[in-house]
């Protein structure tokens, strides 16, 4: 069988923009063509999909890109269908490249009679034919042992590291990353490591499901330049509340850096008119037109680190390097 001379790269519909930019990046890199396997990917009047793969995949290296974001279970199945296809035409090895991971928030029973759907999507997945997983902040780390294949998960604080030192040069010493909650300290702290600022965080109490009944500061926030720091963001209610509260013991700007951007609902309007100067989240999933229009959303891109990412895992090097800061400012060059 003969040897792939490049990895081939297919998508879904889920977010087009995002693959053709890592198709891009990886043709900078190869210093050759490499655009997206031709198919089509589509439905039928009951809502049915459907894919025919239109290229010789017979021995390849096959990436499919493609976001599990809303509509969730659309885009899953499509993704299924897509690694069936494949395997179907003899694909050599199929990764799941999926920027934002659906169903994450389901990793665990909350209470009784309730299911662990990430599990359930990770068996999917690998029945369908995926050997590999290449995600980007997976909302729980634990996620990667519901795979019984390699999964790597890339992070998005080394992007957000060069923003914030692009950003607030010259005002470093004045920052404190924010956690929003208790749960999300570790990602807070690694970005805090990564700048060198002080560590602050939100403690939300909830009287019940969707409901936050206060919150409180812990940690010196007064006269300083805080930076909320989550993984998700889907109506935007904790986010802002937490803006106003540190606003109130005085904060004197406050900005946020979000992994996904799910921005769901009235999310895009709250945050508009919120006290917070900025939101910063990545392409993971299609920004809308309504998230595009915002004044005070800013969206990093991250087909750079995803096509260098694909290209590691091809090569068979090294995907760990990736999080390291002098190789991610060599693959960001210009952008920063």
């Amino acid at each position: 069988m003969p040897t792939p001379t490049q990895p081939k790269l297919i998508a879904g519909n889920s977010n087009l923009t995002l693959a053709h930019g890592i198709a891009r990046r990886v043709s900078m890199h190869r210093g050759m063509q490499v655009g997206l396997v031709e198919a089509r990917v589509e439905r039928f009047n009951d809502a049915e999909i459907f894919v025919e793969v239109f290229e010789n995949v017979r021995g390849e290296d096959m990436f499919v890109i493609q976001s599990t974001s809303n509509p969730a279970n659309d885009n899953l199945m499509e993704l299924l269908i897509m690694a069936d296809a494949l395997r179907r035409s003899s694909a050599a090895r199929i990764t799941g490249v999926i920027p934002y991971f659906g169903y994450a928030r389901q990793d665990r029973r909350t209470k009784a009679r309730t299911p662990i759907s990430a599990k359930l999507v990770a068996n999917m997945m690998v029945a369908a034919g995926i050997e590999r997983v290449l995600t980007m902040d997976l909302h729980a780390a634990q996620i990667q042992g519901f795979f019984d294949i390699p999964v790597d998960n890339l992070y998005a604080s080394p992007i957000f590291a060069l923003d914030v030192r692009a950003e607030f040069k010259g005002r470093l010493d004045d920052i404190v990353v924010v956690s929003p909650d208790v749960g999300g300290v570790a990602r807070a702290r690694e970005l805090a490591q990564r700048i060198g600022a002080q560590l602050a965080i939100v403690d939300k109490r909830r009287e019940k499901a969707g409901e936050v009944a206060g919150m409180t500061v812990i940690g010196d926030v007064e006269g300083k330049i805080c930076l909320i720091v989550d993984d998700i963001c889907d109506t935007a209610g904790t986010l802002c509340k937490a803006a106003e509260v540190l606003q109130e013991q005085g904060a004197v700007e406050v900005h946020a850096y979000i992994s996904h951007g799910v921005l769901s609902g009235p999310a895009v309007e709250r945050i508009t008119n919120s006290v917070m100067k900025s939101l910063v989240i990545t392409d993971s999933i299609e920004p809308t037109e309504a998230v595009r229009a915002a004044p005070n959303i800013r969206i990093v891109p991250t087909a750079p680190i995803f096509a260098q990412a694909i290209l590691n895992i091809w090569n068979g090097t090294s995907v760990s390097s990736l999080f390291d800061h002098e190789t991610l400012a060599t693959i960001y060059e210009g952008m920063y």
